[in-house]
C-alpha cells in the first residue's frame, strides 16, 4: 500500500482485517489492468481504494452472517470482490453478461484464490433465475435506475432477503419517482442508510428493498 494516505490505511485495516494485502492484491490487478480492459476509467485509478474498493466493502454492515449473495452486473468485482475479502462468511457469486469481463472476474478470483463462483448471464434470465434464485441478498452498484432494479433483480432474492443497491447522493430522488414500480416488482417500502460512516470520509449510500411475500391468490366468488 506505498503512496495510500494514512487515513485510507487505516480505514483499510478496520474494514479487511488481516485480509488487507489480499484487499490490496486486487487493488493492484486494477491498477495494471483495469483501464486497458475497460473495467475502470483512467481518472479512476488514483482513488481505487476510497471510491471504489472501501466504498463496496462496507455494504457488508447491511448483509447478515452467513448470507447468500449474488452480485448482479459485477464488471470490475465490485462490489462483490470486496465484499468477499472482507466478509469470508458470505458465499458470493458473480453475475455479469459480457465475456470478458467473466474472464477477468474469473483471473481475480483465481489469483487471490478468492471462495467465489462467476457466471455469465444476466439477471433478467430464465436459466439465471432458475439456478441462482433464492438468495439471501442481490447486490448491485452503478448498474440501472431503482425501478429497472428492482424489476431485474427482486426475483433473484428469496422471500424475505434483501437487495442491495449502491447508490449516490439523489437516492431519495429514485425513490420517490420509483417506489410504485419497486411495489410492483415485488418489493417492500425502499431504505436508504449509510454504510461505512465509522472509517470512510464519505460513507457509502445504499438502498435496501425487501422481497415481501407474494400475496396468495384470491379465491372464485361463488
Amino acid at each position: 500500500m506505498d503512496g495510500v494516505a494514512a487515513s485510507v490505511r487505516s480505514a483499510a485495516s478496520e474494514v479487511f482485517g488481516d485480509r488487507v494485502e489480499q484487499a490490496a492484491g486486487y487493488v493492484e490487478l486494477l491498477e495494471r489492468h483495469g483501464v486497458e480492459r475497460g473495467l475502470i476509467g483512467p481518472r479512476e485509478v488514483d482513488r481505487l481504494w476510497e471510491r471504489h474498493v472501501l466504498n463496496s466493502a462496507v455494504i457488508g454492515e447491511r448483509i447478515p452472517d452467513g448470507a447468500r449473495v449474488v452480485d448482479v452486473g459485477s464488471g470490475a468485482g465490485l462490489p462483490g470482490v470486496p465484499l468477499a475479502i472482507s466478509r469470508p462468511d458470505l458465499d458470493i457469486v458473480l453475475l455479469e453478461p459480457m465475456a470478458r469481463r467473466v474472464d477477468w472476474l474469473a483471473e481475480v478470483v483465481e489469483k487471490l484464490e478468492l471462495p467465489i463462483t462467476v457466471v455469465r448471464g444476466r439477471a433478467e434470465e430464465r436459466q439465471v433465475r432458475e439456478e441462482l434464485g433464492g438468495a439471501d441478498v442481490v447486490t448491485a452498484r452503478a448498474v440501472a435506475p431503482l425501478a429497472r432494479l428492482a424489476n431485474w433483480c427482486l426475483p433473484l432474492v428469496r422471500s424475505q432477503g434483501a437487495l442491495v443497491a449502491l447508490k449516490g447522493a439523489s437516492a431519495g430522488e429514485e425513490i420517490e419517482r420509483d417506489r410504485v414500480a419497486v411495489r410492483k416488482a415485488g418489493g417492500g417500502e425502499p431504505e436508504v442508510f449509510e454504510c461505512g460512516s465509522k472509517v470512510l470520509e464519505v460513507p457509502s449510500t445504499v438502498v435496501v428493498i425487501s422481497r415481501l411475500r407474494p400475496k396468495p391468490p384470491r379465491g372464485r366468488r361463488s
